[in-house]
């Protein structure tokens, strides 16, 4: 019989998710702000990323930046945007969905609402990442925990392998 309050370290109820929001700001955007939940990590995804994420007005989401190696995605289900994609901008709101498949052009996503701008993201969690941040002249490598930042000038050019191959 089902037992609509019981509990399941496969389940991550509401209260919970609210209860485990932290925030974050990228250390290379002063107007970066976000609060959210790593709803995937809480229940043990090592290959996936699920997160629920709040970004207040007047605010932005990381920095303009692309993947090498991780696909990502970010699906809107509150508030409104300026999505930046590929030096493009885009207004976006409630039930927009974006997806970056690899290797990526580069995106960034700011608030210019009123509310916060509340959505889902995620991508995958690979022992590798290659990004670049095109405008500021970085490319960050990660090899698991390991990060390097490297400045793109110095930067060799190099074939990003089919994952499907």
């Amino acid at each position: 019989m089902t037992n609509p309050n019981q509990d399941s370290k496969y389940l991550l109820r509401a209260a919970q998710i609210s209860q485990q929001t932290q925030g974050f700001s990228h250390p290379w955007n002063d107007k970066s702000e976000i609060h959210g939940t790593m709803m995937g990590r809480s229940l043990g995804l090592q290959r996936t990323g699920v997160n629920f994420v709040k970004v207040p007005p007047g605010k932005e989401s990381f920095v303009y930046h692309a993947h090498y190696c991780e696909e990502e995605w970010i699906y809107i289900l509150s508030g409104d945007g300026i999505a930046e994609i590929d030096g493009e901008e885009f207004q976006v709101g409630a039930g927009d969905f974006m997806a970056f498949p690899t290797p990526s052009v580069a995106h960034h996503l700011k608030n210019t609402g009123k509310q916060d701008l509340i959505y889902l993201s995620g991508g995958e969690n690979l022992a590798v990442e290659i990004a670049d941040f095109p405008r500021l002249g970085k490319r960050m490598i990660r090899r698991g925990a390991t990060v390097e930042i490297f400045d793109t000038a110095d930067a060799q050019p190099f074939d990003v392998l089919d994952k499907t191959e």
